[in-house]
């Protein structure tokens, strides 16, 4: 009878022990899902869609996008904002856009430098318009984190039921690409 209650309670404080592993195991596996490898040819492409999005409904300019992003080839980076817009003289940001990387911040007025026809992102009578936000180092290859702060990020709920573009423009990814030396 011992033996038989000894080996219940033993069961009991294993479940708890091996489920807990097994949750770990999937929020492990989520973010490995989630991570932004870097392209042989050197960038990396952040896509809002695959971003983690935190909103501010008081505050939209506090909205956030989170990326989780894997350097195999370290170096100087320029940094792309890109939107769809309708109007490409007026990307109408409300405020300037601001992009983290560790201690590195960058923070520009998103202006059309570099207006993309015909891409495959955008449909008619949508253009992809970059904006050229600065540069960012890698100092070593690793994991980074980078955010995005701007009242055009969207709650994913908000995001996936509008039909038409916030204000005519809509920001739609962070391009990474490496600088020749």
């Amino acid at each position: 009878m011992r033996r038989r209650v000894f080996g219940i309670l033993i069961v009991l404080l294993l479940i708890p022990v091996v489920s807990c592993n097994h949750i770990g195991s999937k929020r492990q596996q989520h973010e490995a899902d989630n991570r932004i490898i870097q392209q042989k040819d050197g960038t990396v492409a952040l896509i809002l869609d695959k971003a983690a999005r935190y909103s501010d409904v008081t505050n939209p300019s506090n909205n956030t996008a989170d990326w989780s992003v894997v350097i195999s080839a370290p170096g100087r980076f320029k940094v792309w904002l890109s939107s769809a817009t309708k109007d490409t003289s007026n990307l109408r940001y409300a405020n300037s856009v601001k992009i983290s990387l560790q201690d590195d911040r960058l923070e520009a007025n998103p202006a059309c430098d570099k207006i993309v026809r015909n891409s495959n992102e955008v449909n008619y009578p949508y253009f992809r318009a970059d904006s050229y936000m600065g540069s960012i180092y890698f100092s070593e290859p690793g994991e980074y984190n980078i955010q995005v702060i701007s009242e055009k990020v969207l709650a994913k709920e908000v995001d996936s039921h509008e039909t038409s573009l916030a204000d005519d423009t809509k920001l739609m990814s962070v391009i990474l690409t490496p600088t020749t030396r």
